[in-house]
């Protein structure tokens, strides 16, 4: 069981979480500042983030404070804002500096995204010791390149090796809001407004939506209908108007559009089986609920990590892969194959749920209360 802290002076702890961008490092983010807050109330919590970006908002909403960094990535193609991102970083850097000077932390915290870089930069530079937490089974830019100057690497999959210096690696698993699992059935198709006697598919394509699983799915509102099948479909801010109206014929059979599903652990309840992009968040939850899945890996990342997380699950008999090529031919077959499977979805119900870590979190926050007292 992790110990509180027996932090010799009676100053309270002082932590700087950096990074964002999508609730693959938000969510994180905001589990290890809880996890954190319930071990040590008097603990002060500083986020920083990159203006614009979506952390900026669901931080706040999760009660902690945040600074915004003026920070964006790189482009995959020669722009105008490439050849501002170096004069981009040094300011930010700068700005991390005087923030860091004025917050005085004992320990940073890197969870990826465009200000963890900086951050990490000028709490390195100024000998204050940093952890990174790496989510993918392929390692980010920013932490391999961060890799050398922190003291703590967290990681969520084995052989990380390859990317980081082994005695700085920690095999947590990533930090998942435990409520996630906790939702009840019964009251999640209440919530919802769901039959109990039809199958129900959970469509997720991450905090900002995925263009091919939301035309996919479109597509497959009739055969869904036919089949008997309910229908949980995250869209997405951007997708939503459209989806709304593609699904509006369907509401009495309920093929149900949602922008963003706020109570997932009642989503997670509700379905039966779960269609979903592989981001490092969205298969740990898939571990942690022990839900039959069907992984569509987003094309648009880094190394194509997600193929990677994804397969990290499928060779072991743990979820379903299909291509984001693919998904318009192959997606809605398999979904309503896997639906009509009782055995199948059992299986891969118990192969996933022996792939969770729910310790995650506490360990993390193990590993940044000894780094604070050593």
């Amino acid at each position: 069981m992790p110990t509180t802290s027996s932090k010799s002076s009676p100053a309270p702890y002082r932590v700087i979480i950096s990074g964002g961008g999508t609730g693959g490092h938000i969510f994180p983010a905001v589990a290890i500042a809880n996890e954190l807050r319930r071990r040590q109330p008097d603990a002060e919590i500083l986020f920083v983030g990159a203006n614009g970006r979506m952390e900026m908002t669901r931080v706040p909403e999760a009660g902690y404070k945040i600074v915004g960094l003026d920070i964006s990535g790189l482009q995959r193609r020669l722009t105008p804002e490439n050849l501002l991102f170096p004069i981009k970083v040094m300011r930010a850097v700068r700005k991390a500096g005087k923030l860091i000077e004025e917050f005085r932390p004992d320990v940073v915290v890197g969870v990826g995204g465009y200000a963890s870089a900086p951050v990490l930069l000028a709490a390195t530079s100024r000998g204050i010791p940093a952890l990174v937490q790496e989510q993918n089974s392929y390692a980010g830019l920013v932490n391999k390149l961060l890799a050398k100057r922190v003291q703590r690497i967290c990681v969520a999959y084995e052989g990380m090796q390859q990317f980081f210096p082994a005695d700085k690696i920690v095999l947590t698993g990533n930090p998942v809001r435990t409520e996630i699992a906790s939702g009840q059935r019964e009251e999640a198709l209440r919530f919802f407004g769901l039959s109990a006697d039809k199958p129900v598919l959970l469509v997720i394509g991450g905090s900002l939506g995925a263009r091919t699983l939301n035309h996919a799915t479109a597509a497959a509102l009739p055969r869904l209908r036919e089949a008997g099948v309910q229908l949980l479909w995250q869209t997405g801010k951007l997708y939503f108007p459209e989806a709304e109206k593609q699904a509006a014929p369907f509401a009495a059979d309920n093929l149900k559009a949602l922008e963003f599903v706020r109570r997932m652990d009642l989503a997670y309840a509700a379905a039966d089986v779960v269609i979903s992009r592989a981001g490092a968040l969205s298969v740990s939850e898939l571990c942690l609920t022990g839900k039959p899945s069907i992984l569509v890996p987003s094309p648009n990342v880094a190394e194509d990590h997600q193929t990677k997380n994804a397969l990290a699950l499928s060779s072991r008999n743990a979820a379903l892969l299909v291509s984001d090529a693919e998904a318009g031919t192959r997606l809605y077959d398999e979904a309503l194959g896997l639906l009509q499977d009782s055995a199948r979805q059992q299986q891969l119900a118990t192969n996933i749920r022996a792939l969770a870590r729910p310790d995650a979190t506490t360990t993390i926050v193990d590993e940044l209360l000894a780094l604070m007292e050593s």
